[in-house]
C-alpha cells in the first residue's frame, strides 16, 4: 500500500527508460511541423507587418525562433540525459513543494493555449459543417473538437507521433496554397507583399517593432522552452555519448532547423493575410477569399494544425504538471481532463484580441525560469542530478519545508525585471533569472543544503543516458539506479 510520504512518486511522472525512447529525428521533425503551424503565429505577423516590411518581418522572426530554440534545446537535454520531465527536475531548482508555483504557472499557460487553438479548430469545424449541412454553432464544435483531442493525448505520445505523421504533409501543402491564395489577393489589391507596409518607421522606432517581433516569438514559444524536458525524455539518443551535439541530434534538428523554418511561413502567411483582408484572423480571410469545397479544404488544414499542435504543445506538458502537483491520486488522463476545463474556463475566445501583449508578458515570467532551469543544470550541477532524492520528500532538494528560495526570488526579480522592459523581455528575463540564481544558489543556499553531485562530482554516480544508466524509481520504495552494461546480470530491484 502507497505510504503517505510517497506523493513525489506518481508513476506517469518516474523517469522514462532507455527502452521506452521512442521518438526520433524524424518523428520529433514532423511534431514540430504540427506544433508550428498554429493559427495564433499569424497575429504576430499582422501586426508586425504594420511597420516592418517583409523581409525584416522574416529576419525578426528567423533571430526570435532560433534563440528561443536554443534555448529549448539546451533545457531539453534534462529530458535526453536523464528521462526526466519539467515538474519534477524543477524540485532541484525549486524544492519539492516550491516546483508547484512556476509549474502552476506553466501548467495554465499551456491550458489556456489548449483553448485558443481549439477556438480556432472550432470555427474551421463550424465553417466547415456550415458548407456541407448548413450547421452553425461554434461552441458546441469546440466542445467536440477539444474532447476528441483530450482523448487523443491521453492514449499517450505514440498515438501523437502518428497523428503528426499523418497531418504533417496535409497541412505543408495546403498552408502553400493558403499563402498562394492570399498574396495573389493582395496583389490584385496593389500591394507588393515583399515591400508594402501599412506605417513605416524610422531610426529607433524599426529597431523596437523589429526587437517585438523578436520578443513576441520568444515569448510564443517560452512554454515550450521551460517545458522541453516534458517531450525531450522520449527521444532516441545513443547510451555513453559524451558529444552533447550527437547526443542531442534529435532535438537540433527539430527545434534548430525545422521549427524555425515553419514558424517563419506561419508568420509569413500571417502578414499576406493582413495585407488581403486588413485581419490576422486567418478563418475570417480564408472565408473572404474561398469557397465550397476549396473552402472546406483550407479549413481542413486550421482544423489539423491546431489539434497537432495542443496535443503535443500544450495538453502533454500541462497533463504532466497537474499529475506532478495532485500526486498518484491524479494520473497523466486526468490532467488532461483538468487542462481542458481550464482550457474552457480561460474563454479563449476573448484572448486572441490582446495575445500580442500577453506574449510578452508571458515570455519575460517564463524565460526568466529557463535561465534558472540553465544556471541549475549546467553551471552549477554540471548535467548531473541525484535524481533518486527528486522522489523522496526528506532528500536533499527538501530544502527549507520544501522550497528553494534562490529559485523562487530569482524567478519572481526576474520576472519583474524583464516586464520593466518588455522591448527586450524574454532576453531579460533569462539572463536576470539565470545570474541571480546562479550567484544566491552558489554563494547562500547551496551551502546552507550541500547538494551532493555538485560536493562529489562523481559522473558515473549522477550522470544518465551519458553513464548507460537507466533510472530505477519505486513508486511505493526507496529507489536505486541500475547501470546495466556494468551489471548485466543485475535485475531493476529496490531495497526497503
Amino acid at each position: 500500500m502507497a505510504q503517505r510520504n510517497d506523493y513525489l512518486k506518481s508513476p506517469d511522472l518516474l523517469p522514462i527508460s532507455y527502452k521506452d525512447r521512442n521518438i526520433g529525428a524524424l518523428g520529433f521533425s514532423v511534431i514540430w511541423v504540427g506544433m508550428a503551424i498554429v493559427l495564433a503565429a499569424f497575429a504576430i505577423g499582422a501586426a508586425g507587418i504594420i511597420h516592418l516590411s517583409m523581409p525584416i518581418l522574416i529576419l525578426a522572426t528567423l533571430v526570435g525562433s532560433l534563440t528561443i530554440g536554443v534555448f529549448m534545446v539546451m533545457i531539453g537535454d534534462i529530458g535526453v540525459e536523464h528521462g526526466l520531465s519539467f515538474p519534477v527536475y524543477m524540485r532541484a531548482p525549486f524544492g519539492t513543494i516550491g516546483t508547484h508555483l512556476p509549474s502552476l504557472i506553466r501548467g495554465i499557460t499551456a491550458s489556456c493555449w489548449f483553448g485558443i487553438n481549439t477556438y480556432f479548430g472550432a470555427l474551421a469545424i463550424n465553417g466547415i459543417l456550415n458548407i456541407l449541412f448548413d450547421f452553425d454553432n461554434w461552441f458546441v464544435c469546440f466542445l467536440f473538437f477539444a474532447g476528441f483531442q483530450l482523448l487523443n493525448t491521453s492514449l499517450g505520445i505514440k498515438s501523437i507521433e502518428r497523428f503528426a505523421d499523418l497531418a504533417a504533409p496535409i497541412i505543408i501543402l495546403i498552408s502553400c496554397w493558403m499563402y498562394v491564395t492570399l498574396a495573389d489577393q493582395a496583389t490584385a489589391s496593389g500591394k507588393n507583399v515583399w515591400t508594402w507596409v501599412e506605417s513605416p518607421t524610422t531610426g529607433m522606432a524599426t529597431f523596437t517593432a523589429f526587437m517585438i517581433v523578436v520578443m513576441a516569438n520568444m515569448g510564443f514559444w517560452a512554454t515550450l522552452a521551460a517545458d522541453m524536458p516534458s517531450l525531450s525524455r522520449f527521444f532516441k539518443a545513443p547510451k555513453h555519448e559524451k558529444n552533447w551535439f550527437k547526443r542531442n541530434k534529435t532535438q537540433l534538428i527539430g527545434s534548430l532547423i525545422v521549427m524555425p523554418i515553419v514558424n517563419t511561413f506561419m508568420i509569413v502567411i500571417g502578414a499576406v493575410c493582413y495585407m488581403a483582408v486588413s485581419s490576422g484572423d486567418p478563418v475570417a480571410a480564408l472565408q473572404q477569399s474561398a469557397n465550397g469545397f476549396i473552402l472546406a479544404i483550407l479549413l481542413l488544414m486550421i482544423v489539423l494544425a491546431q489539434w497537432s499542435t495542443n496535443t503535443s504543445a500544450n495538453v502533454i506538458p500541462a497533463a504532466t504538471i497537474f499529475s506532478n502537483i495532485g500526486g498518484p491520486k491524479v494520473p497523466f488522463w486526468v490532467g488532461v481532463v483538468i487542462a481542458g476545463v481550464i482550457g474552457t474556463l480561460s474563454q479563449p475566445w476573448s484572448l486572441f484580441d490582446i495575445l500580442n501583449s500577453v506574449l510578452l508578458i508571458i515570455g519575460g515570467i517564463l524565460t526568466a525560469i529557463v535561465g534558472i532551469m540553465f544556471a541549475d543544470y549546467y553551471l552549477l550541477r554540471k548535467r548531473r542530478l541525484n535524481v533518486s532524492d527528486l522522489y523522496e520528500t526528506t532528500g536533499q532538494y527538501k530544502y527549507m519545508n520544501g522550497f528553494n528560495l534562490a529559485g523562487l526570488i530569482s524567478w519572481i526579480i526576474g520576472g519583474i525585471v524583464a516586464n520593466l522592459l518588455p522591448t527586450y523581455s524574454s532576453l531579460v528575463g533569462f539572463a536576470v533569472g539565470a545570474l541571480l540564481y546562479f550567484i544566491l544558489a552558489k554563494y547562500w543556499w547551496f551551502r546552507k543544503y550541500p547538494q551532493k553531485e555538485i560536493t562529489d562530482p562523481n559522473d558515473s554516480e549522477y550522470l544518465g543516458i551519458t553513464a548507460g544508466r537507466d533510472w530505477v524509481i519505486s513508486p511505493y520504495e526507496k529507489p536505486v539506479t541500475v547501470s546495466p552494461e556494468l551489471s548485466p546480470n543485475l535485475s531493476a530491484k529496490t531495497v526497503k
